[in-house]
């Protein structure tokens, strides 16, 4: 398992974008899996929607890249990198996610060769898939 200290070490991202609170299980360009507890605290619930807050489908899809950004960046020639989106398909969006959720971001390689990669991911919220998708990724340098 890793705290959000060593998750920090792997990506560059940081609060308040920084958006996975632990990892459970990471097996390194493989599989992933993390958590993001979702508390009223969060930025976006300002305006999305003020009388029902709900969590953009957008952030959770961000919190699977950083997800998988992590099993990807815990490989050791990709220490220091960042990875990109490249694109994603089969999006879905099956349930909403609100303050008090905790999602479950499960993340896969599914195929990587060079830079170029791609990653199944799902988020659960207890046993009810949230959103999922498939992603294409670049791992390039931080210069």
């Amino acid at each position: 398992m890793l705290n959000v200290d060593e998750i920090q070490k792997i990506i560059p991202h940081r609060p308040p974008f920084l958006l996975v609170d632990r990892m459970d299980k990471l097996e390194p360009g493989i599989h992933g899996i993390g958590r993001k507890s979702v508390t009223m605290n969060e930025p976006y619930f300002v305006g999305h929607f003020p009388g029902k807050a709900v969590m953009p489908g957008v952030i959770i899809l961000e919190a699977l890249a950083q997800t998988g950004a992590i099993v990807m960046l815990s490989v050791e020639e990709n220490a220091g990198k960042i990875v990109y989106f490249g694109g994603m398909d089969k999006v879905k969006f099956r349930r909403q996610v609100v303050p008090g959720d905790v999602l479950v971001l499960d993340v896969t390689i599914i195929k990587s060769k060079g830079a170029f990669g791609v990653g199944n991911a799902i988020a659960y919220v207890e046993d009810e898939v949230a959103v999922e998708a498939i992603f294409t990724f670049v791992i390039g340098d931080d210069s």
